[in-house]
C-alpha cells in the first residue's frame, strides 16, 4: 500500500495544474497526501480492526475532512449523510484505495470479495466494482509471482475486452472513472520498467494526477518494489495516526 500513497504524494501538486515533465520533483514542499492516501489506510485501518470498510471510511474521512484537492463532489455528500448508502458510483476511488485487499488476503477468492466490499459502501456500480475487484487481482498476481507472467495484459482483456488499449484517456484529459483510469494504469504499468519510472510515467501523463499515480504506485510496489529512501520520506510525510497503521499493516501483511 506505500506504493498507492508514495503515487497519491508525488502526483498531488499536479491535480488542477498538470505537467508532462517526466522529471518532475517527486517530493517537493508542495506535496501533500490527498484523499487518496486517507481511503486507502482506512482500508487497511478496516483490516487491522476488522471493522466494515464502510465504518472505516467515515471514520476517518471525518478525522481528516479537509485534505489537499478534497474530496469527490458525490463522496462529500455520502459523508454527510444521516445514514450513508451507496451511490451508484463509477468514480476511479474505487481502485485507488484497494491495495491493502491484494495484500491482506491469501485466496484469490478473498481477494475479490473484499475488493467488492471495499468499493460497494460507495461504488456499487458495475464499473467501479470491476475498477476495484481488476486493480486488486493484479496486484496480488504480482505480489506472488512478480516477475512471471503478462498480468496486465492477461486482467485487462478479461474485465475490458480485447481492445482494452485502444479507448485509453488522451494525456491531459482529466478521467476520474474506472473504466477510463484503470486501463490507464493498466496500460501505464506495462510501458513502465521500475517503480519510479512507472510513477513518473503516470505524473507527467496528466489528467487525474494524484489518482492515476494511487492506482499506478500500487501495482508497481507489488511489481517492483518500493525503493526504501522513497518509502522514508513518504511515510515521513504522514501524521502519526496514519503512519501508525501503515507500519502496522506492512507489519502484519507485507514483511513475510
Amino acid at each position: 500500500m506505500i506504493g498507492a500513497i508514495i503515487g497519491d504524494i508525488a502526483g498531488s501538486r499536479f491535480e488542477f495544474n498538470n505537467t508532462n515533465d517526466y522529471n518532475f520533483q517527486m517530493f517537493h514542499p508542495d506535496c501533500s497526501y490527498t484523499d487518496d492516501t486517507i481511503c486507502t489506510v482506512a482500508v487497511a485501518d478496516a483490516i487491522l480492526r476488522g471493522v466494515s470498510y464502510k465504518d472505516s471510511l467515515l471514520y476517518w474521512c471525518h478525522k481528516y475532512p479537509r485534505p489537499m484537492g478534497a474530496y469527490g463532489g458525490s463522496f462529500s455528500r455520502w459523508l454527510h449523510e444521516e445514514d450513508p448508502q451507496p451511490y451508484n458510483s463509477f468514480g476511479n476511488g474505487a481502485a485507488m484505495r484497494v491495495s491493502p485487499v491484494a495484500w491482506a488476503f491469501n485466496e484469490p477468492s478473498d481477494v475479490m470479495r473484499h475488493a467488492m466490499a471495499s468499493a460497494e459502501c460507495t461504488h456499487n456500480h458495475q464499473e467501479g466494482l470491476i475498477g476495484a475487484v481488476a486493480t486488486a487481482e493484479l496486484i496480488y498476481h504480482y505480489r506472488e509471482t512478480p516477475v512471471v507472467g503478462n498480468y496486465v495484459n492477461h486482467i485487462a482483456r478479461f474485465y475490458y475486452g480485447q481492445d482494452w488499449e485502444n479507448n485509453l484517456p488522451r494525456p491531459g484529459v482529466f478521467n476520474e472513472t474506472c473504466q477510463g483510469c484503470v486501463p490507464l494504469a493498466f496500460h501505464i504499468i506495462n510501458q513502465s520498467n521500475s517503480f519510479e519510472d512507472a510513477v513518473r510515467n503516470a505524473v507527467s501523463y496528466g489528467g487525474d494526477s494524484d489518482t492515476l499515480g494511487a492506482i499506478v504506485g500500487s501495482i508497481a510496489e507489488a511489481r517492483w518494489g518500493v525503493p526504501i529512501e522513497m518509502q522514508k520520506i513518504a511515510l515521513n510525510m504522514l501524521p502519526q495516526d496514519m503512519l501508525k497503521v501503515v507500519i502496522n499493516f506492512i507489519q502484519k501483511y507485507q514483511s513475510q
